[in-house]
């Protein structure tokens, strides 16, 4: 089950985007496609206007770094880091509340085709 919420979410992340924004294009192109449509839905709604006062700093283990880079194609710590926070600021909740809805259809409706 968790492959396929995964897929979903990907996937609504992977819809093309008008206009590729400023931030968006210095991460190249190729296997960063998605991720800069994620950077460009974060500019649309408005996630990354302003100064950027925020310090968000933690160590992580270095495979997971390496395999995210490795898969994004950002080398910047700053750049990945964004990215990541813009996938969870842009999360889709479907695929949880479709999942929260198993069993509330009660068995009176006629869903009959």
């Amino acid at each position: 089950m968790k492959n396929s919420t995964q897929k979903m979410r990907i996937t609504a992340y992977t819809q093309a985007a008008p206009g590729l924004g400023e931030t968006a294009d210095r991460l190249g192109t190729g296997k960063t496609d998605r991720f800069q449509d994620v950077l460009t839905m974060a500019k649309d709604t408005g996630l990354l206007k302003g100064a950027r006062t925020e310090f968000v700093r933690g160590r992580m283990p270095k495979a997971l770094v390496a395999k995210a880079k490795a898969r994004s194609g950002i080398q910047s710590d700053t750049k990945l880091i964004e990215v990541a926070l813009a996938n969870l600021a842009l999360a889709d909740d479907y695929p949880s509340w479709l999942l929260a809805q198993h069993g509330t259809i009660s068995t009176d409706v006629d869903v009959e085709f």
